[in-house]
């Protein structure tokens, strides 16, 4: 059998020969179970002919695996003790390039268009620190890379809010968010036992399946997210006094009331009761009535 690194025994050494330490504040739990990578690459659809961007590759565990079976790998990572482990753990494997950067602050559309060609299918995919899911998510989306789509370990809990449907209590704005620039699903849970240290929660592998264009019109794409985030300031609140509360400063009630009459929703209802499509036909309302 291969000696892969996503081993107990193969991660335990090259940890000790590196003397390498976790660091909490990384969020670092590195994998230890070759058929979950394989699940996640089953997932991803990654094929000989794919390109994939990594994020945080840890020892190399999964980026091992993205190797054998894409056509290449460019990884980020930003903690400096894990560049020499990588050289020295995928040194056999010349379709692997490294970016030492923080993935937040990386201008990803100009690493593909260096590394990939325009023709290639590109997929994220990455085993991701819990602590900072959401924002590595909202700029990959945001930035509209040329990717077919992401794929990542997270923590479930957040799998779930971001593939949830209207009147769940996973139901958020994050959800909207997601849902207005890909297609979500959670493809398969987890078990902690997979990970080294193990971690205090369970994971899930997400998937998100890009979009050629959103699901909804908007007028204005910020002040869309906006209304979603107003609406779900306080959860337990009515639309209409949670839109009340967050644009206080800028329109009163009888505003915010005829905006929520001419669009055709109760001001009574909650946010999580409305789907993307209301969520649209409020903020365009919104937006004209108020330009």
């Amino acid at each position: 059998m291969t000696n892969y690194i996503a081993t107990p025994t193969r991660t335990k050494a090259i940890l000790n020969k590196y003397g390498f330490s976790f660091k909490k504040s990384l969020g670092q739990n590195f994998l230890i179970d070759v058929n979950v990578l394989r699940n996640i690459i089953k997932h991803a659809g990654i094929d000989k002919q794919a390109g994939v961007i990594e994020i945080g590759p840890g020892i190399g565990a999964l980026t091992e695996q993205l190797a054998i079976h894409a056509d290449k790998v460019v990884a980020f990572e930003i903690d400096q003790r894990l560049l020499p482990i990588l050289k020295d753990t995928l040194h056999g494997y010349n379709n692997f390039e490294l970016i030492h950067q923080d993935i937040l602050k990386a201008d990803v559309v100009q690493v593909i268009r260096k590394h990939f060609t325009k023709e290639q299918n590109i997929h994220v995919v990455a085993n991701l620190p819990y602590y900072i899911t959401t924002p590595i998510l909202m700029k990959l989306v945001r930035d509209k890379l040329p990717v077919s789509s992401i794929t990542v370990m997270i923590q479930k809990e957040v799998a779930e809010r971001m593939a949830a449907q209207p009147n769940t209590k996973s139901y958020g704005s994050l959800t909207i968010a997601l849902q207005y620039y890909t297609e979500a699903e959670v493809a398969m849970p987890v078990p902690k036992s997979v990970f080294m240290p193990q971690p205090n929660v369970d994971s899930a592998i997400l998937k998100l399946e890009m979009r050629e264009r959103p699901p909804v019109h908007v007028e204005d794409e910020d002040f869309f997210f906006n209304i979603v985030k107003a609406s779900f300031a306080q959860r337990r609140k009515t639309l209409q006094n949670n839109l009340k509360s967050y644009f206080k400063d800028r329109y009163d009630k009888d505003v915010i009331h005829n905006v929520l009459e001419k669009s055709g929703i109760d001001g009574k209802r909650r946010g999580e009761s409305l789907d993307i499509g209301e969520f649209a036909r409020l903020a365009n309302t919104f937006f004209k009535e108020t330009k």
